[in-house]
């Protein structure tokens, strides 16, 4: 079992930078990749990031690539999302998961309860 807690959300102005962090507990967490999805109210949720369970490969969404980075520390049990050049658009719930990796929601086991991320025009 993994239990993931997100923190790091707020509100911040376009532009501007924010740094996610998820929390994780269980013995297991160095075994499994990580992933970074969001989600706005009426919409799908998205892919955002991933990165895998040795940091050895890393993966991104179109719509973050060159703004966002995602990394990992296996000794503290945490991942991290460092945000910048913060846009509108990336207003939503952003939610962490582990589980084997890839870009698809479902084929991840465990996530966490999700941080809201606010972005000002």
């Amino acid at each position: 079992q993994v239990q993931l807690v997100e923190s790091g959300g707020g509100l911040v102005q376009a532009g501007g930078s924010l740094r996610l962090s998820c929390a994780a507990s269980g013995r297991t967490f160095s075994s499994h990749a990580m992933g970074w999805f969001r989600q706005v109210p009426g919409k799908e949720r998205e892919f955002v990031a991933a990165i895998s369970w040795s940091s050895g490969s890393t993966y991104y969404a179109d719509s973050v690539k060159g703004r966002f980075t995602i990394s990992r520390d296996n000794a503290k049990n945490t991942v991290y999302l460092q945000m910048n050049s913060l846009k509108p658009e990336d207003t939503a719930v952003y939610y962490c998961a582990a589980g084997p990796g890839g870009d698809y929601g479902p084929w991840y086991d465990y996530w966490g309860q999700g941080t809201q991320v606010t972005v000002s025009s």
